[in-house]
């Protein structure tokens, strides 16, 4: 499948990275979002501009779900979240991409969703924790990921 000039123009996904690039692939990418409340957010994008997980071939599609699953992994196992989100929306973002969040009972979202208002303040020292962390958990996604998808 091929992205179209149509479905790219002007797609954010399509033009921008999205994040901090952690890895590259063949067909997809996985980067660190900046979102300061939620340091480990990492999302696969998908190379090809689809909107919707279909659109992919069952190959690509059996990849992707596979990557998300070892991105989940790579998180749970270097940071210990109490809680992994995955989500795909693309509402505003109409490219195929998933959301891969670690989650803490104590963030400042819990129990709602990580996109909506914080119910409380955020936990700095847990904030700085993670973070200290990331760099071991990134490097094992990466080697987890360069196992099973040759990078690009």
């Amino acid at each position: 499948m091929s992205a179209t000039a149509e479905g790219t123009r002007g797609c954010a996904l399509c033009v921008h990275d999205g994040g901090v690039v952690l890895w590259r692939g063949a067909g997809m990418r996985v980067v660190r979002a900046d979102e300061p409340l939620h340091p480990a957010w990492w999302r696969l994008v998908h190379a090809v501009h689809a909107a919707e997980f279909t659109d992919l071939d069952a190959l690509a599609r059996a990849s992707c779900i596979d990557a998300v699953a070892l991105l989940e992994q790579a998180m749970r196992e270097g940071l210990r979240p109490d809680k992994i989100n995955l989500a795909s929306f693309g509402n505003a973002v109409p490219h195929l991409h998933w959301h891969v969040i670690a989650r803490w009972h104590d963030d400042a979202h819990w129990p709602q969703p990580s996109w909506g208002p914080p119910l409380r303040g955020a936990d700095q020292a847990r904030l700085d924790a993670v973070r200290a962390l990331l760099p071991q958990a990134e490097a094992r996604l990466r080697a987890l990921l360069d196992a099973r998808f040759a990078p690009a």
